[in-house]
């Protein structure tokens, strides 16, 4: 099938964000009313080519460090300058609008109740790493805002904070469900005591050796990129034997969690994206 012109480029993508719109202030809409809408404007696409297209821009987003749609699972192997161009115009025009609900939806947290987790069907497998960003942000790219919403999402205490207490119930589940009842009484909600510790969570394994665990939450799905800082890279290393790391994701709705363990550069791509300058 023939490249997308840009014509059906743009068509699409103000498409994608007027759903975007509507999930991120909480109303409901129906994706196959929207893809039936756009066929008769596109050069002879089908529906399938239209939700691959939808996930293009989700992974796009990713890459321009945005929310985006929860239902579009992000495809990375895009038309990268044609439709990042066209999403960036997209987004400079309507900053105004737009702005505010990134914020809202960095800044804003639900409160899941403890016990309603049905933690039998928590754990899912990590994204499939023939899907993945690119390597970190291209900076030389002109972006229409300052903010890396994706990285301000993850810093907002509250969600973090909350996925803390989610793997916390879950991990006492988890032993006495084993019937270690007694290891279950030791865990330690270490970060609410030291936030510089490296990890989260300080856990047992079955076998009553420590297991170490930093958490990482969004609202977001699975293949949302995360964020650690150098301590915990470096915690990672030192203890990777037993360092894990607990990634709590799509918590708006039903939370779902995976796992990982060892050093981050061991289960993940790493990218240094930040330094520091002194004399």
């Amino acid at each position: 099938m023939a490249d997308w012109a840009r014509s059906e480029v743009e068509l699409i993508v103000a498409d994608y964000f007027s759903m975007l719109n509507e999930e991120l202030i909480g109303n409901s809409y129906n994706k196959a009313f929207h893809r039936k809408a756009l066929l008769p404007l596109l050069r002879n696409r089908t529906e399938g080519s239209i939700e691959f297209k939808h996930q293009n821009i989700s992974a796009a987003l990713i890459n321009l460090g945005m929310p985006y749609i929860l239902g579009y699972k992000p495809r990375f192997n895009y038309q990268r300058e044609l439709l990042e161009k066209v999403i960036l115009e997209y987004v400079e025009l309507s900053k105004e609008k737009l702005e505010p609900r990134f914020k809202a939806f960095a800044e804003g947290v639900p409160i899941i109740k403890s016990g309603i987790i049905d933690y039998k069907n928590f754990i899912e497998n990590p994204p499939d790493k023939g899907n993945v960003a690119e390597s970190g942000i291209n900076y030389e790219r002109r972006r229409p805002f300052k903010i890396n919403y994706l990285e301000r999402e993850q810093m907002n205490l509250t969600l973090g904070e909350n996925g803390e207490q989610l793997v916390l119930e879950y991990e006492k589940w988890q032993l006495v469900h084993a019937g270690k009842d007694r290891l279950a009484e030791e865990i330690r909600w270490v970060a609410y005591e030291d936030d510089g510790a490296g990890f989260d969570i300080l856990s047992k394994n079955l076998n009553g050796t420590d297991k170490y665990i930093e958490v990482k939450t969004t609202k977001l799905t699975k293949e949302a990129p995360f964020f650690f800082s150098k301590n915990e890279y470096e915690c990672s290393k030192a203890k990777a034997a037993n360092y894990h790391l607990y990634r709590v994701f799509q918590f708006l709705k039903a939370p779902k969690m995976y796992k990982a363990q060892g050093r981050f550069d061991e289960f993940c791509q790493v990218e240094a994206i930040g330094f520091r300058g002194f004399f």
